[in-house]
C-alpha cells in the first residue's frame, strides 16, 4: 500500500474476489448441487452404518465359528479317550475268558468232587466278572458315540457360522463397491447378500 491511495492486493485477496465472484455466478444453481451432495452424503452415511453392523454381527459370527470348532475337536478327543477304555475293558474281559476256559477245563477233568466244586466257583465268578466288565464296555462305547454325535453337531455348526461370515463378508466387499460406483443396485444387492448371511447364521443359531 503506499502514501498516493494505491493499493497493492496480495495472493489472499485474488483468492477471497475469486470465490465471491464465482458464488454470485453460481447462485442459480447452488441449490442443485445441495440437493446432490446432500443425497450422496445419505447414501454414503446409511452403508458406512450398515458396513460397521454387518462387521459386527460377522466379527460375532467368526468367534462362534472357532468356538465350535474348538467344542468339535475337544469331543472328538474325548470320544476317542472312551474308546480307548472300552478297548481296555473288552482286553479285559476277554483275559477273564481264557481264565474261565482254563478253569472249566479244569473242573472238568479234576478227579476229586472238593477240586471240582473249587473250580466251579471260579467259573462262576469269572462269569460274574464278564458280565460287569462287558457291561462297562458296552457303557464306554455309548459314551464315545455320544461324544462322537456331539462333536460332528458342533462340526455341522462351525461349518454353518463360517459360512455365514463369508457371505457377510461378501456384503461388505460389495458395500465398498457400491460407495465407490454410488450404484444403488450394488447397494440393494449388499442388503440382500447381507440378509442371507443373517439367515445362515439363524440357522447356525438353531443347529439346523
Amino acid at each position: 500500500m503506499s502514501g498516493h491511495g494505491f493499493h497493492v492486493h496480495g495472493p489472499h485477496d485474488h483468492e477471497l474476489e475469486h470465490a465471491a465472484s464465482g458464488a454470485g455466478h453460481g447462485d442459480g444453481h447452488g441449490d442443485g448441487t445441495a440437493a446432490s451432495s446432500s443425497g450422496g452424503m445419505s447414501m454414503t452415511s446409511k452403508i458406512a452404518v450398515c458396513t460397521a453392523v454387518i462387521a459386527t454381527v460377522g466379527a460375532i459370527f467368526s468367534y462362534m465359528g472357532g468356538a465350535t470348532q474348538a467344542n468339535a475337536g475337544l469331543y472328538k478327543n474325548n470320544a476317542a479317550i472312551k474308546k480307548t477304555e472300552a478297548s481296555n475293558q473288552w482286553n479285559y474281559f476277554q483275559s477273564k475268558s481264557t481264565k474261565q476256559a482254563l478253569a472249566e477245563f479244569a473242573r472238568d477233568t479234576a478227579t476229586d468232587d472238593g477240586r471240582k466244586q473249587d473250580w466251579q466257583l471260579k467259573v462262576a465268578r469269572y462269569e460274574q466278572e464278564k458280565t460287569d466288565i462287558q457291561a462297562a464296555a458296552k457303557k464306554l462305547e455309548a459314551e464315545a458315540s455320544q461324544w462322537d454325535a456331539q462333536s460332528e453337531e458342533q462340526m455341522h455348526q462351525h461349518h454353518r457360522w463360517a459360512q455365514a461370515t463369508t457371505v457377510l463378508q461378501v456384503s461388505i466387499a460389495l458395500a465398498a463397491i457400491a460407495l465407490l460406483t454410488k450404484k444403488k443396485w450394488l447397494e440393494r444387492a449388499m442388503f440382500g447378500v447381507a440378509a442371507g448371511g443373517l439367515v445362515v447364521g439363524a440357522l447356525a443359531a438353531f443347529h439346523i
